[in-house]
């Protein structure tokens, strides 16, 4: 299977912008590939924004994204307060967003929704992330949930267990407004990234998957 290595030269610096439309996304659909890249590059700088969290969400998201980014050398955390459920009729005001971080940062990797996932704020998500950022690497993450709009993604990122863990314990520890939600449970978090290792064959049994729609080489 071929790699594909986020290394960097040793006078250049690995720089990553996740974005998520609510408070728990980045950290479900990509949480584990960022504790591994921070583990891989350390002096990677990470620029992590949520578009729609207020009161007590928007606590947990800064607590969390904390955490996840605790060996970052430079981090930016951006937590905006779009009212969820209604980023398609407020797109415009989201535009603008887009376009202020556009200004404002150039990354390397960037990471974002799914462009088929079926909540209606992740697809815009997802389209403006494409309309703001044409030059660049984007991957785009995967959420479980109701709706039932897993796909066939076709780029993996290997976990170690250990990772696959600290990924779950972080986001529980978190996030206690959602652990009386069937689906915000330990195993359903372990059992994508074991399904998306044993899908690309992870020496570690555990992978986040992705949507690679444009790479260079």
């Amino acid at each position: 299977m071929l790699t594909l290595e986020f290394a960097r030269r040793r006078d250049s610096v690995l720089r990553i912008l996740c974005l998520g439309a609510h408070s728990d996304d980045i950290e479900i659909g990509c949480g584990g590939t960022i504790l591994r890249i921070l583990d891989d590059n350390p002096a990677a700088e990470v620029v992590w924004v949520v578009l729609g969290a207020s009161g007590p969400r928007r606590t947990e998201a800064l607590a969390s994204a904390n955490l996840f980014l605790a060996n970052a050398q430079k981090k930016e955390i951006v937590i905006k307060e779009f009212r969820d459920g209604y980023f398609p009729y407020i797109g415009s005001d989201i535009k603008d967003f887009f376009e202020e971080i556009k200004r404002k940062h150039s990354p390397d990797l960037v990471l974002t929704h799914y462009r088929d996932d079926l909540h209606q704020d992740h697809r815009l998500v997802s389209e403006l992330t494409w309309n703001t950022f044409r030059n660049h690497l984007i991957l785009e993450y995967e959420i479980v949930k109701y709706d039932g709009d897993l796909g066939a993604p076709n780029f993996f990122v290997h976990l170690t267990e250990k990772l696959a863990h600290r990924k779950t314990e972080i986001l529980l520890q978190s996030f206690k407004s959602q652990t009386e939600k069937n689906w915000f449970t330990e195993d359903a978090f372990l059992a994508i990234l074991r399904l998306r290792g044993l899908e690309c064959n992870a020496p570690g049994k555990y992978a986040e998957a992705y949507y690679c729609r444009k790479a260079v080489y």
